[in-house]
């Protein structure tokens, strides 16, 4: 099992009104990861996701997969410390 993580990645694209944070709470909660993903007001959706690491690695690169909804055209994200969350938000 891997160490666990905390990334923070913000999705630009054609991701909101498309059912993209719906998309994300189902990979984050079939992994088993915390976290949440909000819109933001110029277009984006943020996402945090937290848990093991190749778990978390696999959910982002899903993220801009072909599976996802809307259409991505990039993903950028950073790792933080961990926070300790549980489940998973949308809001």
């Amino acid at each position: 099992m891997s160490d666990a993580v905390r990334v923070h990645a913000l999705v630009s694209g054609h991701v909101q009104g498309v059912g993209y944070r719906w998309f994300v709470r189902g990979l984050a909660d079939a992994a088993g990861l915390a976290g949440w993903a909000r819109n933001l007001p110029d277009g984006r959706v943020e996402v945090e996701l937290e848990g093991p690491a190749d778990d978390v690695r696999a959910v982002v690169a899903a993220l801009e997969g072909p599976r996802a909804p809307g259409a991505v055209t990039g993903v950028v994200q950073e790792e933080r410390p961990l926070s300790g969350g549980r489940g998973f938000t949308t809001g």
